[in-house]
């Protein structure tokens, strides 16, 4: 007992003198009794490379170490040593200077760093290893939250998710529902992105567009262009960044209709530093035009009023003295991180402050740390996620992955400079705007270009004039239908076939009837209606072909069956007329019901077709995108022109069916006619003019269907096009076939035709071509007997000629006999002998044997030279 009592004497003896000894030199030398147990510290900086953050982030790590220390009431006895190294954002250096760490004594109880978020993957990852904890001070890669691959990390540095809650807020703060972005390929931002679509998708908006580049931005930046993106959300280190956004002066994305969101931790002038990278080609006053009124998204590095914090000192005394140390904070990168790295150094003495307390407890001590043994490190995670104070940066905390709990800032670049504009306190959905934002166009810009969905339909004065046009072809169908009615009984009527005309213009009107139909459009009928309407159409148009264009095909196959029989039997007339009377008795001429069967057969056709058509794959309402138009003088407006229109799954195929059998049906037509352009027979009269017709229908529809195909969406040319050839061509087979029928009955009232009646054919044109022919070479056999005859005129006046010359010198040698004389007048006759005279010039001449035998006896008679040239010939 007395032992007892000496102790706590003494105990409080040396306690009241340590009292009474709290002033001037004895405070230090206390100070410097307590701080002889030394505590290592690793710590892993980058000083250089792509984000530079150890320039900035050492000194605060050095003064938070200087007054931790100076604290007696924070690990009393120990003093906190920091050995660092300089990874440069690289991975493999990060490593690397973890292995120094672990392998070069003395033992470090905790780890500072690494900064840059690859680093600390590698870093993190491997430390679990040896049980030791991490606290990084930057690193913002969401990937790291993930406690199953890096169970002993934390970090004072919020994930970079943390950004993505403020991003969503103001995008729904500015109607902003379409998002692109353009990320660096490294794990830290295709995580945040990540993220960010899923809460972008969470509050009913999308991600419209996203890109990537792993050094060259120019194809993200283009494509960002090209698929007109406006609000923009870029995520890179600050190299990147520079490079990004010359790209972005080269293709003009930005002005008043643009907004980027960037990473707010780069430094204050890092767009400046463009000698840094001599890839780049741009100057820093051009990427200050292109970086003009963007925003950035980061934590709130500096808490930004005047509270006391837990170091003694305002937010504002630290960034004083800070600045003292480092010189000028924006030739520093990483200043803005500084007080992260600063209430990082606060963050470790604190849990390992309660760690000692704990361990007391147990018989352990920090010094006792061991990388093998977990007692000590699961300590001290303990004690880490107990965090909770007020540091420089802000109240800090972690969650249960490690995550700093902490506010937002929203700032602007105002002409090269940033401002902050407010704050955001994700947890408790809180947006505290502190200045307005600048806005360099009227306000917020769209987040894409107003597109305005406009239904092309097909004008109404169009379809108004096309209607009046087919309207009065019908009146013309109707007053052609009743005179031919009116007439039928009248002969020159019934040599046309009356019923194949009924029928012609029957088809016709049906024809014109599709033109009605063809203009309808959602301005007239619904979109259930629609396809009905379309079904209809094809049934239409099928349907009324088949009776105007089956009654003409009828009617010219029947001329040329009879033109055919007719020329047949015209070498020889009995034979003609007895293959007339043949015929008449067994009748093999077109009977008139054959001609029905030819147009029920095209109808029965299509029928078919229709039938099968409308049953397995019916048309149907489709919608067709055209190209965009832009209001004059209306920007961020564009009207998109939607086509409606009918469709099928196999629409091609159908068309092919129907246009190929319409085609061989054309083509055979448009053969037979050709065939038969000179015939005209009696039995139908007005064949020339029904052939007419078929050329007309042949060229209207071979060059009405391609041109449709072609034009299609273009709704009102289609529609004045298909109108235009359909009245046209129903309009001028009415006018060809019964205006020759009425003027022939005003002429005729009484519908008699002599020809006809005659029973003979009508004379066609062949005839007059061949009485033509006949009579030129009449004319040529005419010419050549004249020739003949003046031939033979000058043959005998030769012969004459000679025969008057053979007298004279016959009488000067010898003298006549007088009883020669008396005999020959007394019609004696002499036999003396012949001579045969062949005249070779008249045998050249005639190219003819022309024998002469003269009687010698008779030349030397009375005869005269006349009487003598006539028996000659």
């Amino acid at each position: 007992m007395f032992h007892i009592v000496w102790r706590t004497f003494l105990w409080v003896l040396w306690t009241a003198s340590a009292v009474l000894g709290q002033s001037g030199d004895g405070e230090e030398r206390s100070y410097q009794i307590e701080r002889t147990k030394p505590l290592h510290i690793g710590g892993i900086f980058p000083m250089d490379g792509a984000w530079a953050g150890g320039q900035g982030c050492l000194p605060a790590v050095n003064m938070g170490l200087e007054d931790v220390n100076e604290r007696r009431d924070l690990l009393p006895g120990y003093n906190l040593t920091l050995h660092e190294h300089d990874s440069q954002c690289k991975p493999g250096l990060g490593t690397n200077a973890l292995y120094k760490l672990l392998y070069n004594e003395p033992k470090k109880i905790l780890l500072l760093g690494a900064g840059c978020s690859p680093v600390s993957t590698r870093v993190a990852e491997a430390a679990r290893m040896w049980n030791l904890i991490v606290l990084s001070y930057g690193s913002s890669s969401p990937a790291l939250s993930n406690r199953e691959r890096f169970p002993t990390f934390f970090r004072t540095h919020p994930s970079a998710t943390l950004h993505n809650p403020t991003r969503v807020r103001l995008f729904k703060d500015w109607q902003w529902s379409k998002i692109a972005t353009i990320q660096e390929t490294q794990e830290v931002f295709t995580s945040t992105i990540e993220d960010l679509e899923k809460r972008i998708k969470a509050a009913g908006k999308e991600i419209a567009m996203r890109q990537s580049f792993l050094t060259d931005p120019a194809n993200a930046v283009k494509n960002l262009k090209r698929q007109d993106a406006r609000i923009i959300v870029g995520v890179f280190y600050e190299d990147m960044a520079r490079r990004v956004f010359c790209e972005v002066y080269k293709e003009k994305l930005y002005g008043p209709k643009y907004v980027w969101f960037i990473i707010g931790w780069y430094a204050d002038n890092w767009y400046t530093k463009v000698n840094e990278d001599d890839k780049l080609n741009c100057t820093g006053e051009q990427l200050k035009e292109a970086l003009e009124g963007h925003l950035t998204t980061e934590v709130m590095m500096l808490n930004p009023d005047d509270s006391i914090t837990i170091s003694g000192m305002t937010a504002k005394e630290f960034e004083t003295k800070l600045i003292k140390r480092i010189g000028d904070p924006d030739k520093t990168s990483g200043f803005p991180e500084a007080p992260l790295a600063y209430d990082a150094v606060w963050a470790l003495v604190l849990a390992l402050n309660k760690t000692m307390t704990r361990l007391a407890s147990k018989g352990l001590k920090l010094e006792d740390y061991s990388y093998h043994n977990k007692t000590i490190p699961n300590e001290i995670y303990k004690a880490m996620n107990e965090t909770d104070f007020f540091g420089v940066s802000g109240p800090v905390a972690f969650s249960a992955t490690g995550d700093r709990l902490a506010w937002t800032q929203i700032e602007q670049m105002i002409n090269g400079t940033y401002h902050k504009i407010g704050f955001y306190d994700s947890r408790n959905d809180n947006l505290t705007m502190i200045k307005p934002i600048k806005w360099l166009g009227d306000g917020p810009p769209a987040d894409q270009t107003n597109r305005i969905h406009k239904m092309s339909t097909i004008s109404m004065n169009l379809y108004a004039v096309m209607c009046t046009l087919a309207f009065l072809s019908i009146v013309v169908a109707l007053a052609s239908l009743s005179f031919n009615i009116y007439f039928r009984k009248r002969i020159y009527i019934q040599l046309s076939h009356p019923i194949l005309n009924n029928i012609i213009i029957i088809g016709c009107i049906v024809c014109l009837c599709c033109v009605f139909l063809l203009g309808l459009d959602e301005k007239f009928v619904t979109a259930e209606i629609y396809p009905i309407v379309c079904q209809l159409n094809a049934w239409v148009l099928c349907i009324g072909f088949d009776l105007a264009y089956g009654a003409m095909f009828s009617k010219v196959w029947r001329v040329h069956r009879l033109s055919t029989k007719e020329k047949a039997s015209e070498a020889d007339d009995k034979k003609r007329h007895r293959k007339k009377e043949e015929r008449k008795k067994t009748g093999k001429e077109v009977e008139g019901w054959h001609l029905y069967i030819v147009v029920v057969i095209f109808i029965v056709v299509d029928v078919i077709i229709c039938t099968i058509w409308t049953a397995i794959d019916p048309l149907h309402r489709k919608i067709q995108e055209l190209a965009k138009e832009e209001p004059v003088g209306q920007d961020d407006i564009e009207i998109l022109p939607l086509l409606e229109y009918c469709d099928s799954h196999k629409h091609s195929v159908w068309l092919g069916v129907i246009f190929g059998a319409k085609g061989l049906l054309l083509i055979f037509g448009l053969f037979l006619a050709y065939e038969t352009r000179n015939m005209s027979v009696k039995e139908l009269n007005d064949s020339r003019f029904v052939g007419m017709s078929i050329y007309n229908v042949v060229v209207l529809c071979v060059i009405t269907a391609p041109v449709t195909l072609i034009i299609r969406t273009q709704q009102n040319a289609t529609f004045a096009f298909v109108s235009l050839a359909i009245i046209f061509c129903c309009l001028c087979t009415l006018l060809l076939i019964f205006v020759p029928k009425v003027l022939e009955m005003r002429r005729n009232p009484q519908g008699i035709d002599n020809h006809s009646l005659s029973g003979a054919a009508v004379p066609t044109k062949e005839d007059e071509e061949r009485q033509q022919r006949l009579a030129a070479e009449n004319e040529e056999i005419k010419r050549q007997i004249a020739e003949r005859e003046n031939r033979i005129r000058e043959l005998n006046d030769l012969l004459s000629s000679r025969m008057r010359d053979r007298q004279s010198s016959m009488v000067h040698l010898r003298a006549p006999s007088p009883q020669w004389s008396r005999r020959s007048s007394h019609g004696a006759k002499l036999t003396t002998p012949t001579d045969t005279i062949e005249d070779s010039a008249i045998i050249t001449s005639m190219s003819m044997s022309v024998p002469a035998t003269v009687n010698r006896s008779h030349r030397n008679s009375a005869c005269s030279d006349e009487e003598f040239s006539e028996s000659y010939i």
